[in-house]
């Protein structure tokens, strides 16, 4: 006779109070993983997460109080967490997974990993490194109604970078007023801010500083004197926005003072925020008249609307667009309100010019006004339902895996709406890896295409290396019979190289570059493809199939004289000859989890949980047997993809 211990098989019972699971993440999904997990019987858990609590996060986060803001997430949901199990052996790491710390061997101790995470960048870190460590993952998302898990495993399942993904077009929202570190994050402030000044003004879209936020431990008197601003400056106190803008009568110069400096440096107050990140710089309007003014000057080459302007344009931008803006209001009288759109060009370049200021304050790159146009992405809400739907079958899952059942495993989707057969939740059989993996092959290789004549070194490692194949630290060598070492993640020994172009260093059509990561014991080899012919905005692209046999090399081809301006993110073609099949109006996407932990501070990209499946496959349903579409949805798909513009200020998830 079976000997239960609970609910559970004595042996599986016995396996969870000595198997040690890594948890991924403390927020929406985390907190309440945390809690199932104690509840279950799991005795020895670690959770990582870089964030600290705020507000907004009480109303799902069930593991925090109002007291407990401002304090470590990981460390918090710890000590909740153990007053369900005392025994438990809880550890907590107020730290980002991306920490090179937490490297091979750290995953190797864990039997399994959990993610409950809300960033591309650390998603695609954490699948690597589980795959280098040969340990399953368990990755989950939700957005709003909608959720999934699914079972990563080296040599038996797809991995998280099997199938593309589109570019993540929505994004954690818990950073976008304190510590931005994607352009998205600027671009959505902005229009929040643009609400703020100009529309109808909501508390959950405020985007100054909380000056009530314990979330950094700080000194009240140096806050006071380092972040008062100056009577010059319009006497800034802490007050609704809308209410200051209008008393300096919209003032732009006062509000660009405000907003790009005494609320920097009032942000720069909270000192915990930059010890894992870098600081941001605060703008101050006449300094940079007087020394930027000269500088734009010159004409710029291209269409208006490709064009980055620098930083003083962007400050004649700002100061035009809110003239502009100002005297609408006028116009409609007292009490009204504007609406953003963005084919209203005042209030484009509104949106524009403040985002792209705030991108320089944190040390990013800027984008053209065609490229903030195209960036606006659906803000959807958190639910705390949703997430406790996931994290229980995250469990379930996780006890199939320590059952030794491995192949029971399924991807589970959660629907809107229940299914043509009445359901809800639907179980889907796991694909194998994908044979054109650039992550999971057994030799990675991938075929990039760029102008060896234009593309520099620091082009080569920070947006194709390290945004687009998601390195931390690349190591690269130019197989060219002599071993030259292109780039070093050996601080300073490949600086030099930084600026000059690939051309420089005999990088032509047909090239091969060896590429390493240490830290994710990853090794990647990019076949180049010089081409002129890129279009518009695009500095790279990755070519779908990897090709047999690299290409001839070829004559050095004459640079063109056209000159582009701006960054396209979106224009990130697959790695998959699956990308070009068109997408199914009942394919449900993977999404990204209700988890506002920022896990990586620079993080450049994009979040989503794992990749859409653009063609619809057949498989048995888990519990009938029937053969279905593997991502059954009906109508309810064409309101996922309709705009969403929800007032929920924290969790701002991405639905890929």
């Amino acid at each position: 006779m079976v000997q239960m211990v609970g609910s559970l098989r004595k042996e599986l019972a016995d396996s969870l109070s000595t198997c040690k699971v890594l948890v991924v993440g403390a927020g929406g999904i985390g907190c309440e993983l945390l809690k199932n997990l104690v509840l279950t019987g799991f005795k020895n858990i670690e959770v990582i997460d870089l964030d600290t609590i705020d507000v907004s996060n009480l109303n799902r986060q069930f593991l925090f109080q109002k007291k407990h803001v401002g304090k470590s997430k990981a460390q918090v949901a710890k000590e909740s967490a153990l007053r369900f199990c005392p025994s438990a052996n809880i550890v907590a790491y107020h730290d980002s997974i991306m920490n090179p710390d937490y490297n091979v061997e750290f995953f190797r101790k864990f039997v399994l990993v959990m993610n409950a995470l809300d960033n591309r960048a650390a998603r695609n870190h954490v699948n690597r490194m589980c795959l280098a460590a040969d340990i399953p993952l368990i990755e989950s998302g939700t957005a709003g109604y909608l959720g999934q898990v699914t079972v990563i495993k080296k040599g038996m399942t797809e991995c998280y970078e099997c199938q593309p993904k589109p570019t993540q077009k929505t994004f954690p929202g818990c950073t976008i007023r304190n510590t931005p570190s994607e352009p998205i994050h600027c671009i959505v402030w902005a229009k929040y801010l643009f609400n703020q000044l100009f529309g109808e003004e909501d508390a959950d879209q405020e985007v100054s500083p909380d000056t009530a936020d314990p979330e950094a431990s700080w000194n009240p008197e140096d806050t006071a004197a380092r972040a008062t601003a100056s009577e010059k400056d319009g006497d800034i106190k802490r007050v609704s926005t809308k209410e200051w803008a209008r008393s300096t009568g919209y003032d732009p110069v006062k509000l660009f003072n405000k907003l790009f400096k005494d609320d920097i440096s009032y942000l720069l107050t909270m000192d915990k925020l930059w010890k894992k990140r870098k600081a941001p710089t605060p703008l101050d309007w006449q300094k940079l008249k007087n020394s930027e003014r000269p500088k734009e000057e010159s004409p710029v080459k291209g269409l208006k609307d490709q064009q980055v302007l620098g930083v003083w344009g962007l400050c004649q931008l700002f100061k035009h667009s809110i003239e502009t803006l100002r005297s609408q209001l006028r116009e409609k009288g007292d009490e009204a309100e504007l609406v953003w759109d963005k084919d209203d060009p005042p209030a484009m370049d509104f949106v524009t010019a403040a985002a792209n200021l705030r991108m320089h304050i944190f040390s990013m790159n800027m984008k053209s006004r065609f490229d903030v146009k195209s960036m606006a992405g659906n803000i959807i809400p958190a639910i705390a339902t949703t997430n406790a739907v996931i994290a229980g079958l995250i469990v379930l899952e996780g006890l199939k895996i320590l059952s030794g059942e491995i192949e029971s495993c399924r991807t589970i989707f959660l629907n809107k709406c229940p299914s043509l057969r009445k359901k809800l939740l639907v179980p889907c059989v796991l694909d194998p890896p994908s044979n054109n993996c650039y992550v999971c092959a057994s030799k990675p290789e991938v075929t990039v295409k760029f102008n060896v004549h234009k593309t520099t070194v620091l082009t080569l490692q920070d947006r194709i290396l390290k945004e687009r194949f998601g390195m931390v630290a690349p190591d690269v060598q130019i197989e060219d019979g002599k071993g030259t070492i292109l780039i070093s993640s050996e601080e300073g020994e490949t600086e030099a190289n930084n600026n000059k172009f690939l051309s420089d260093f005999g990088i032509r059509n047909g090239s091969r570059l060896q590429t390493d990561d240490f830290l994710q014991d990853y090794t990647l080899l990019i076949n180049v493809l010089h081409s002129q012919d890129l279009e518009r905005d695009l500095e790279f692209e990755v070519v779908g199939e990897v090709p047999e046999k690299p290409p001839a090399p070829q004559p050095n081809q004459v640079e063109a004289n056209s000159v582009i301006n701006g960054n396209k993110d979106s224009a990130q073609p697959s790695t998959s000859s699956k990308a070009s099949a068109p997408d199914e109006e009942d394919d449900l996407m993977i999404i990204d989890p209700d988890d506002d932990d920022d896990e990586e501070g620079t993080s450049s990209g994009s979040a989503a949980a794992a990749a859409p499946h653009s063609a619809k496959r057949k498989h048995p349903d888990a519990e009938t047997g029937e053969t279905s579409v593997k991502r059954p949805r009906i109508k309810q798909s064409s309101d996922r993809a309709s705009p969403v513009n929800e007032d929920d200020d924290d969790d701002i998830i991405a639905l890929d």
